[in-house]
């Protein structure tokens, strides 16, 4: 798909999403407007907002919180950048400096008025007065924020990021110049919010008044950006918030860029998003208008770049084209396609609209898409003529991406056409046509069945060539509205084995289960596939470059460590010092502990497993869990480096999830004993009353069975909580009494969990005695657990962020510690625990993995 067409499509790019039923007396087919442009959210007669602005307003906020960041941490960058405008400056006249800065600043204050009155007296004076009303309310608001944020680096933000913003006032006066040059903001949001972004003479007059504050030592550098950047992210705001103008070109615009192409057009009617059908005179074929502009160019800009990022098989990212450059690409396709003998609509015309808008004009085709058609039309020479049409594409190396069924159209005489080249690729890789394969055969199947879906690709393609497209038939490599349709045709497949069980491969769930749902009819396109092919290939390919949950726990982890990293190289105690003299022999009793966690938590691990295990790989797996925590938020990277264990080692996987689940279940339950006990003994020790700690658990607990209680009245809320719950009783509970029948196992399971949390108990202990400090080591203990929860909670690798503020923040109050204490016995424990054990983690990964055991 073409970016310019603003299609809001599933992950590999297929525009599928619904389109809008052409009038009954144009004759387009439901097709006409099916999946182009974006769903528009009218909030008054004639206004949209359009998503691009949201997306703008989100950068905007964001480069401003960064300029801020920037400004208070790279305080010597930004003062010596300061520092050298001043000394500019002061080469320039004081005369000649005040002089222009008067005449840029009555130049600034005119450009809103000269604005205005150019687009009143234009001929469109309607969508002219919405315009300026527009840019006035961006002006006022961009006006106040200014004010606001003024108001507070002045009374509220650090003393060193005031001294970023501002500088001395010129001439000796007393005082600071404003923190945010708010006079261009007010202006600029109009500008951009008005629509005259294009005329250069309000650029050249902004850019002479930021010059001549420069000049004028009015504004700093810094000061001149966030005004600047204030106004556009006001004006991007606004236009969100009250919607803009619908900037599409009228019926009348796009009947003289049409005569201007050599047509004949009579009259436009309106035929889906972005779509017209226009009707020709002297008895000449009409035709289907697609309008392509720029700001569905821009709203597409993050997601395509976002799929692309993500999945090996996206379109390349075209943000930077115009729309000219979109009406090229989806034509060049189209014309493809046309020479490789595919039915399609021929181009027409192909016309400029002014700077943002471009149309490309199809000859009409008269017809219904496959979703439209009754079923008994639904026949298999049809089916077989859609593979045909594929195929021919197939052979030229063409993509299509987008085979849904809108893309299908079917003419009065049952030939399908593909129509919806927009998302096409010439020169294809292999990859992205076995994808075009696999989404066919899902379109047809949701139509006609697996078993006549799959029958007529194997008659027309050849079966060696559907089974190379099987490893991509997964949800992910599908489009968005085929996913959800698969959602809703979900269904048991008894009938069908599956084809995990047909190759002899382990139980389980499947790719589809675990990519989103949708399991049941591609398994039953497998089944299908491989009753032709009882050898094919099952196994997905894998597809995502990069998972939304790893970025997720990448991104946590950067803003852990920029938030954290200042304020622990700030302390008192600094870590690298409190390391350098921390006391040796406690240092030692820290390492120790923290390497003897490693030893019982594999004693806690093979202890629920009735299978028989190699100890050693066992140990050598927990360790290398401290590897995996790099990349995988809290406890998630270990259950699934113990679950690969046990599979590595012939157990299958259902019995490997159940006793993993086993040894969590068991673990939780010794966690919630251990929390208890040692709050017990807390409030037992002097002082400890005080600290109300037992009222607290037993009041958190109370809490929550009141929660489940309120979640267990309702029904929804009941049926979703016996869903997550349905795995625990019908597969670890079971798990649990198979291992009752060995107590000696069982016990080393309890040990091994009991021990772990004692050990890194014991290691954050030792690291609180390492620096000096003395507290009790119940009140150790009950910092440990409660931040130890909060760290498997929080989807950042190894729980950073989360696990050290709330070590910090309980060692001063539970074991009263000040900051700079905690700060340093944190940072040594996690040294210890999170930072030290990463290589020898990875070594026992590689080894591992070398041995088979992984």
């Amino acid at each position: 798909m073409a970016i310019v067409t603003g299609r809001t499509n599933g992950d590999t790019g297929g525009g599928d999403t619904a389109g809008t039923p052409a009038p009954a007396d144009t004759g387009i087919p439901a097709s006409a407007g099916a999946g182009r442009g974006p769903a528009r959210a009218v909030s008054e007669p004639g206004r949209i907002r359009q998503p691009v602005a949201l997306i703008r307003l989100l950068t905007g906020l964001i480069a401003i919180a960064l300029t801020l960041l920037l400004a208070d941490y790279a305080r010597a960058t930004t003062g010596g950048i300061a520092a050298d405008v001043a000394e500019a400056a002061e080469l320039v006249p004081r005369p000649l400096a005040g002089l222009a800065g008067g005449l840029t600043t009555a130049a600034v204050l005119l450009v809103p008025v000269v604005l205005a009155a150019r687009r009143l007296l234009g001929p469109d004076r309607r969508r002219a007065l919405q315009q300026v009303s527009d840019g006035l309310l961006a002006a006022v608001l961009a006006y106040g924020a200014t004010l606001l944020l003024d108001l507070w680096a002045d009374g509220v933000a650090p003393a060193s990021l005031l001294a970023a913003l501002t500088q001395a006032l010129p001439g000796g006066a007393l005082g600071h110049t404003e923190p945010v040059y708010g006079y261009l903001a007010p202006v600029l949001a109009f500008m951009t919010a008005s629509g005259n972004r294009e005329h250069r003479a309000p650029w050249a007059v902004l850019a002479l008044s930021g010059l001549a504050g420069l000049a004028g030592g009015y504004a700093t550098p810094t000061a001149l950006l966030l005004g600047l950047l204030i106004g556009w992210t006001g004006a991007h705001g606004t236009l969100y918030a009250v919607g803009t103008p619908d900037p599409l070109p009228r019926p009348g615009e796009i009947l003289r860029a049409l005569r201007e192409s050599g047509l004949r057009p009579a009259e436009a009617h309106p035929a889906g998003p972005d779509r017209y059908l226009v009707r020709q005179a002297d008895d000449r074929p009409d035709l289907d208008v697609q309008l392509l502009d720029r700001q569905a160019v821009t709203a597409a800009a993050v997601q395509r770049a976002w799929r692309r990022l993500r999945l090996r098989t996206a379109p390349h990212p075209r943000a930077l084209r115009s729309p000219r450059a979109g009406l090229e690409h989806e034509a060049l396709v189209t014309y493809a396609a046309l020479a490789a003998g595919v039915r399609t609509r021929r181009i027409a015309a192909t016309a400029g609209l002014g700077q943002d808008t471009a149309l490309i004009a199809y000859e009409h085709l008269p017809g219904r898409a496959l979703d439209r058609l009754p079923d008994e039309e639904v026949t298999d020479d049809l089916l077989a003529d859609a593979w045909r049409q594929l195929a021919r594409l197939q052979r030229r190396e063409i993509a299509h991406r987008a085979l849904v069924p809108s893309s299908l159209l079917v003419d009065a005489t049952g030939a399908v056409h593909l129509v919806d080249f927009a998302d096409g690729d010439i020169a294809a890789s292999e990859l992205v046509l076995r994808c075009d394969i696999a989404q066919l055969l899902t379109t047809l199947a949701l139509r006609a069945g697996a078993a006549r879906s799959v029958h007529t690709a194997v008659t027309v393609l050849g079966a060696d060539t559907v089974e190379a497209a099987l490893p991509l038939l997964q949800p992910i490599a599908l489009a968005r509205t085929t996913r959800h349709a698969l959602k809703r045709t979900a269904r048991p497949t008894a009938a069908h084995p599956t084809a995990a069980a047909r190759s002899g491969g382990p139980a389980g769930p499947g790719p589809d289960e675990a990519a989103g749902g949708g399991g049941g009819l591609l398994e039953e396109i497998r089944a299908e596939v491989l009753r032709t092919r009882p050898q094919a290939e099952v196994r997905p390919v894998r597809l995502e470059r990069l998972r939304p949950r790893t970025l997720l726990a990448v991104v946590g982890g950067v803003v852990a460590g920029w938030l954290l990293i200042p304020q622990l190289f700030a302390a008192e105690d600094n870590p690298i010092s409190a390391v350098a003299d921390a006391d040796p022999a406690w240092l030692a009793l820290a390492l120790l502990a923290a390497a003897l966690s490693h030893v019982t938590a594999a004693m806690g691990f093979v202890g629920f497993v009735p299978e028989r295990l190699d100890f050693r790989n066992a140990v050598l797996a927990q360790l290398a869990g401290a590897f995996v925590k790099l990349v995988s938020p809290g406890g998630v990277g270990g259950i699934a480096l113990n679950t690969r264990l046990l599979q590595r080692a012939g157990i299958p996987t259902a019995q490997a999830l159940s006793s993993v689940g086993v040894g969590q279940l068991i673990g939780l339950v010794l966690h919630l004993l251990q929390l208890g006990a040692f709050v017990y003994l807390l409030d037992l020790q002097p002082g400890g009353s005080e600290l109300d700690a037992l009222p607290a658990v037993v009041g958190g607990l109370a809490g929550a069975a009141a929660l489940l209680a309120v979640v267990s009245a309702v029904p929804p809320a009941r049926r979703w909580l016996a869903a997550r719950l349905r795995p625990l009783t019908t597969e670890v509970l079971p798990r649990l009494l198979d291992l009752l029948r060995s107590p000696a196992r069982l016990a080393v399971g309890l040990t091994g969990q009991l021990l772990v949390s004692i050990c890194l108990i014991g290691c954050l202990y030792c690291c609180t005695r390492a620096i000096g400090r003395e507290p009790s080591f119940a009140s150790v203990a009950v910092v440990f657990l409660v931040g130890n929860a909060a760290g498997n909670v929080a989807p950042t690798p190894g729980g950073a962020g989360a696990v050290d503020g709330a070590l910090i923040a309980l060692l001063q109050q539970t074991a009263s510690m000040e900051k700079g204490g905690a700060l340093a016995a944190v940072a040594m424990y996690r040294l210890l625990t999170l930072i030290l054990p990463v290589l020898p983690g990875w070594a026992a990964m590689t080894w591992l993995q070398r041995r088979r055991a992984l």
